[in-house]
């Protein structure tokens, strides 16, 4: 294990995580509020942390291994959660600790799960923050799943070894780099599309860039207490349902796509994929089942059914209106869908699409096997058989998924928080969709949780951009030894 090379890489990660605190500071500046120098105080905290961690480590590591990467995508999401909140302690934006914690650990893993009321009168700075903390993990979580997570064979994402530009063998070369640039120059043009696109269909420009920023990381975050629901606009929140479907999709198709240009072929691109195909259907499927009840007891219009569908479908945590309030049928729909959640390579939460669709085939092959126990029936993805350890790693996922789900909401329970707020809130945390159901609806937040519930959520937001497996890789023994 290369401890000074993790050391200096999370240094390195703080630092510019410190750097990064410079834009609230400006738009602190800029609207000419009391938070500049509390902005500049966290700035300089973080970079001297980081900095401290890359002094303390030495030189730069010239590779790191299969192991040093497990301990490296563990920790930046633990470091940086804790760093992240210490503007909302300097600003006194938080009331306690917990809370601040909270927030950041929920922007970063772009949960979208709040703590915070009175968003509409809340300094621009602190907004912008929110906002800024689920854009940088949005990309945080996209670099990891196509460049480092295939190598690392997170419970089937090594089906991405193939066709995405990630590093081969047991290093964590250059590519890796070569694959973080390209997903950055993709993903700052996607957030500047959105913003635009915002901005001429009627937010002010402060609203479209802060709400571009959490539809592309498919956070949630807003600056209005009533999320997307405050801009009444048929319009616009159309083109945000388009957005969110279309960041739910994975990137490397998004890539594709963009290298061949737009043409009559550009829907085969996506149309050709496996996994597209079903998380099209998907959302079709949720929109038909919920509009159906939801339309006919006139809970709800049409558009609020697509936007609030596709929102909690793809672990956005946006809304137009309380869907918590609509016809129990729908709310049972929308809380198994978090588990879904969006494609594999996307900024979305849940277990990933492809681990459904391949976990459904193979539940469609043993029904086959009974029938005929001697046939050959392979598991296929895009045409070409998947692996029997890659089923094997997709259902070890599953049975951990759940069972940390379980344990989540029981320890949620016990401090006393009610059975429906315990479950969707443990859902909605572990999954980073954000909203729940009761009192972490839509229309509510997580302010009233006692501090152990936000604490173990915390936990469990971490555990669930964590891929689970790579939390509980780090507590076998053997992964240690020498």
């Amino acid at each position: 294990m290369n401890y000074r090379g993790v050391i200096w890489t999370i240094g390195i990660l703080a630092a510019f995580f410190g750097v990064s605190m410079l834009l609230p500071a400006f738009v602190a500046w800029h609207y000419q509020t009391s938070l500049f120098s509390e902005f500049m105080t966290a700035g300089v905290i973080v970079s001297a942390i980081g900095l401290g961690m890359m002094r303390a480590a030495g030189k730069a590591p010239q590779s790191l291994s299969h192991r040093d990467g497990f301990l490296i995508v563990a920790l930046a999401w633990v470091v940086l959660s804790l760093l992240g909140a210490v503007p909302f302690w300097t600003t006194g934006t938080a009331n306690t600790v917990m809370d601040a914690l909270f927030e950041s650990a929920s922007g970063l893993t772009t949960t979208g799960a709040t703590v915070f009321t009175g968003l509409d009168s809340m300094p621009p700075s602190i907004l912008f923050w929110r906002s800024m903390e689920e854009w940088v993990g949005g990309m945080g979580i996209i670099v990891l799943a196509v460049a480092i997570m295939p190598l690392l064979g997170i419970g089937g994402m090594q089906l991405f070894r193939a066709e995405a530009p990630g590093p081969v063998k047991d290093k964590l070369t250059s590519r890796v780099t070569e694959t973080g640039k390209i997903l950055w120059y993709m993903y700052l043009a996607m957030t500047m599309i959105v913003a635009v696109t915002y901005w001429m269909l009627g937010m002010s420009g402060f609203d479209a860039i802060n709400h571009a920023m959490c539809t592309i990381a498919i956070g949630g975050f807003s600056t209005h207490d009533a999320s997307m629901g405050y801009f009444d606009s048929l319009p616009l929140r159309l083109a945000a349902t388009y957005f969110m479907f279309a960041a739910g999709i994975n990137f490397t198709l998004h890539f594709a796509s963009m290298r061949r240009g737009l043409s009559l072929d550009t829907p085969r691109t996506y149309f050709g994929d496996d996994e597209f195909r079903t998380y099209f259907k998907w959302m079709v499927l949720l929109v038909i089942l919920v509009g159906i009840p939801t339309l006919l007891t006139s809970k709800g219009t049409w558009d609020e059914v697509l936007f609030n569908t596709v929102a909690v479908a793809t672990t956005t945590g946006f809304a137009v209106s309380d869907y918590g309030q609509w016809p129990v049928v729908t709310s049972l729909i929308l809380f198994a869908s978090i588990f879904a959640g969006a494609c594999a390579g996307s900024t979305g939460g849940g277990m990933k699409m492809i681990r459904v669709l391949l976990l459904f085939r193979q539940g469609l092959r043993e029904v086959h096997r009974l029938i005929h126990p001697h046939a050959v029936l392979p598991i296929k993805l895009n045409g070409m058989n998947v692996s029997g350890s890659v089923v094997e790693a997709l259902w070890g996922f599953f049975v951990l998924y759940i069972v940390c789900f379980m344990l989540i909401a029981i320890l949620v329970a016990l401090s006393g928080v009610d059975m429906l707020t315990a479950l969707t809130a443990s859902a909605a945390c572990i999954t980073n969709t954000g909203p729940g159901f009761g009192s972490v609806g839509p229309a509510g937040n997580y302010a009233s949780l006692p501090d152990f519930a936000k604490a173990v959520l915390m936990f469990g937001m971490v555990l669930g951009r964590l891929e689970i497996f790579t939390f509980f890789v780090l507590l076998v023994p053997e992964f240690w030894r020498k």
